[in-house]
Formats: structure tokens, sequence, C-alpha cells
């Protein structure tokens, strides 16, 4: 380690392996004051306020983002920092030529329509995890900070004649160089130095811990689709499958099921008697899931509303006076805040069968729309400045909102029983540590070939990043498959 300037090397075998602030791109905002009217003080463009289309971001503690340089020596790949629709092997973003994107790697959880494939764009979940690795070892950095935060990546290949010069021992070592930048939030980055492989993932579990057994139905057949239409249908569906002999574990529910959007409740003209329908599945060994989204409708005569209302449990808008309001799959929507614990507790507790009526212990849950999506929002998410329980903005924390709901679900699933079960719950937006609660799916991809394509990759990378219980949509969310690339999608599912 250098002081002037500050230098931080990790050594393996006497080399370089990763290195800290080699090209001086450390930095932090310093805390400073808002412009007066004297123009005394910072009042550079954007430091206090941004406009961004019909929305303005305000910035009351002014510009708080850091940065820095991070190294990896010897290594000619890295890996991981999902979500994103790009190769396994990261892309350079600078001084790639013509494979090179033009843009960082973006880390922000958005409800992203129709996404692009082979991009740095962000997509629905974010870990800031990566590994780089050679024949010789592995190393890893994880950043742990939870605002939006965008990701440099050069490679620095050696030439046909370096190669030559390095296995004489003179040549330049191969390397990676990226550089990593937050909006806001606190710095603490981890080291893992690995050597092998499995010591990078012991090292890197011990801080986010691993993907416990599921329940033995979760890793079979789900038949999933937007929407089917009521108690019969289900029900029709289930005796078709078994009449064609075709083996199935799940059947799930989309937002229809709902009384007007009101998650906790049943259309009850469509599902007269969801318990009887959940009986007739679970005596063929079949279990049912309802999708239960993070927006609350509205509606001061809603049960669910009306307690989260009354008990101060919601997110605050940015003056923090009132509940922020947004819109969603219901219309006018409030969101839970998942960093008040009283309110998570409260949240959870609304998954026990006294409370969620219709349910059963065959009942399961979907969270989506978890990033949190907001229609009216700015990139159809929550406003930065809007306020969280323990004076925290969105910006500081926006990346585990899902990771929280998502942690609720599973709290409240688990506990519905005595002795306490393992949940299942499925959730769109995650991060680093999500395994933990359950599994997650890549988001609303498209019926196309580039979509099965990307899946591939997508999974992966997850998988490195410590998401092992995930997958994508067979035969893709949006449009309708060919005969032949729903086949091609069923072999990669199976």
């Amino acid at each position: 380690m250098t002081e002037r300037p500050w230098t931080l090397e990790y050594l393996l075998d006497d080399k370089p392996s990763i290195q800290l602030n080699t090209k001086g791109l450390f930095h932090f905002e310093h805390l400073r004051e808002k412009p007066g009217a004297d123009g005394e003080v910072d009042g550079s463009d954007g430091a206090w306020e941004e406009t961004f289309h019909s929305w303005t971001d305000s910035k009351p503690r002014g510009p708080e983002s850091f940065g820095l340089d991070i190294n990896f020596n010897g290594f000619e790949h890295v890996y991981g920092i999902p979500e994103h629709a790009s190769p396994l092997s990261l892309k350079p973003t600078r001084g790639g030529g013509k494979d090179a994107y033009d843009q960082p790697y973006r880390l922000y959880n958005l409800d992203v329509f129709e996404y692009e494939h082979d991009s740095p764009m962000s997509l629905y979940g974010s870990i800031p995890f990566m590994v780089a690795h050679n024949t010789e070892s592995t190393v890893g950095v994880f950043w742990l900070n939870a605002a939006e935060t965008w990701i440099d990546v050069t490679h620095e290949k050696s030439s046909t004649l370096g190669n030559l010069l390095r296995l004489a021992g003179t040549g330049k070592e191969p390397s990676v160089s990226t550089h990593w930048v937050s909006e806001s939030g606190v710095m603490d980055v981890f080291l893992l130095p690995g050597p092998s492989v499995a010591d990078i993932y012991k090292q890197y579990s011990e801080l986010v811990e691993q993907t416990p057994l599921p329940r033995e139905f979760a890793i079979g057949y789900h038949q999933c689709r937007w929407n089917y239409l009521d108690q019969v249908d289900v029900l029709t569906v289930n005796d078709k499958l078994h009449e064609h002999h075709i083996p199935y574990d799940v059947i799930w529910l989309d937002i229809e099921h709902t009384d007007g959007k009101r998650y906790f409740t049943w259309d009850t003209a469509k599902f007269p008697d969801p318990v009887a329908m959940q009986q007739a599945l679970a005596y063929h060994g079949h279990q049912l899931v309802n999708v239960v989204d993070p927006h609350i409708k509205h509606d001061v005569n809603y049960r669910i509303w009306k307690e989260a209302n009354d008990n101060g449990y919601f997110v605050k808008n940015k003056q923090g006076t009132d509940n922020f309001q947004g819109w969603c799959w219901p219309g006018d929507s409030n969101w839970v805040d998942y960093f008040n614990p009283n309110a998570t507790s409260w949240i959870s507790e609304q998954f026990h069968l006294d409370k969620y009526n219709g349910s059963t212990p065959h009942l399961f849950v979907w969270n989506d729309m978890n990033e949190p999506s907001v229609f009216n929002g700015p990139e159809i998410t929550m406003d930065k400045d809007i306020k969280h329980f323990g004076g925290w903005e969105h910006r500081d924390v926006h990346n585990i909102f899902g990771m929280l709901y998502h942690k609720a679900t599973a709290d409240g699933l688990r506990t519905r029983e005595s002795p306490n079960k393992r949940p299942f719950v499925l959730s769109r937006a995650y991060f680093a540590g999500s395994q933990r609660y359950g599994a997650i799916w890549t988001g609303d991809n498209a019926a196309d070939w580039d979509h099965l394509r990307a899946s591939v990759p997508m999974v992966l990378s997850n998988n490195i990043a410590g998401l092992h219980f995930i997958g994508a949509d067979v035969g893709g969310f949006f449009g309708n498959p060919s005969p032949e690339l729903m086949t091609r999608w069923y072999q990669l599912g199976i």
C-alpha cells in the first residue's frame, strides 16, 4: 500500500493481482453548502437539482457520488455484475474497438419493456459483484452499494508479440481495468483474494450467504401465463394436463385473480371458492402460486391500505409529510416502506393463513413489479428524492427495495405454519443476497431467437453472482413463439 497517491495492491505469488487506484480515479464528493444569493458556494449545474423530461430530482444534500478504479492484473476476462443482456465475459466499454459498448454497465433496477439484447443497459436486478478468472487463479470484488452504479470495463490485451515476450518473462501481463462510480450511499468494497474458484465462493458466501434447499415442487414444471381467467379455467388446464399425461407441479395466477388489483383478495365472481380449488390441485400433488405485487391500491375501504396508512407504514414524499403516491396496475397506489421494521413485520403477517383470506398451505407467492415499478415515475420507477424510514432518500437504497419485499414475503410464508416450512417466492427484482429468500427470473423477455440466445449468459452471469435458483420465461413473455422456437426453448429449460 502506498500513501501519496494512495494505492493498494493484493499480491499473489509476489505479483499484483488486484490493484486499487493505480489510475488515480478515487474520488468522493465533499459536504458543501447549497448556493445562496451571493453565489459564493458551489452552484454547478445539476449539483442540487436536475430535470429529466417532466420530472425534477431535488438533491437536498447536494452531489454525493464516489468512485474508484480497480484493476485485475494478469487477467483477460471478467464476469458478473448482473443483470444485463450481454455476453458472459464482459465486453469492454472503452477502448475495445467495434465490439465495445459505447456506455458503461449500469446497475439500477428498472421495469424494462422488451429489453434490448447485447446491451449494458439496466434491467430488473443489480448485483455489484465481479470475478476475474484465468487458468491460474480467481479473484473478485464486491462493491456493496445499493444506489445507481456505473462500471466501465477496459481490456488491455497483449499483442502476439507481447504474448511471446511474456512467455519469455519480459512481456507485460494482460489486465482488465474497471472504474466504478455510485451516485450516493456508503463506499464499502470487499476484495476477495481467492485464489481458487472454491475459495472465492466461500469468501463471497460468508458475506451474502448461500441458496437454501428449495421445496421439491419448486424445481419441477411450472405452468404460468397472463392470465388464467377463472376457477373453471384453472381446473380445466389441470384436467387437460392430466389427460395428455403432461406432468406438472405448479399453476400460477396473475393480477386478474384479485378483486380490482387489491392484493390478498380474490375476485369472488371468478374464483368463488379458492380453498376448494387449491384442495383439488393438492389432491394430485399440485401447488398454486399467486402474484402479490408491492403497490397497494389507494382505497380507504381496502383493509390493507387502511391499516398501512393508519400506522404510517407507507413510503413518504420528498418533503416527508405525506405518503408517496404513484400509478400502477390498480391506479393510484402507495408503497409499504420496507426499511421500517414494523411495516415489514406487518406485511409479513398478511401472508399468514388467518390474514390472507382464501389461502391454504398449498398457496405460494410471486413478487412482480418490485423494482419498484411506478408507471408515472421517472424511468418507470420511484423518484430518487422520496423519503424512507430512517431518513434515507430513495436514491441511496433503490436497488435493495425489491429484495426487502422478497424477504418480507418469504418470512411471512415461512412462519405461517407451525413448525415453520420452507417458502417458495419468485421475485423479479433482486440484489446481492436475494438467493436467501427464493427464486428469481430474468424478467419480461420476448418470444424471439435473440432472447432465447441471451437467456443463457444472463442466467450464468447470475449464477456467478450467487443466484443459482434462476431461470427465464420459457417461450418468452411478449409475443407468440413459433413451434420450433417453443420446442428449442423447452429443450433449453429442461
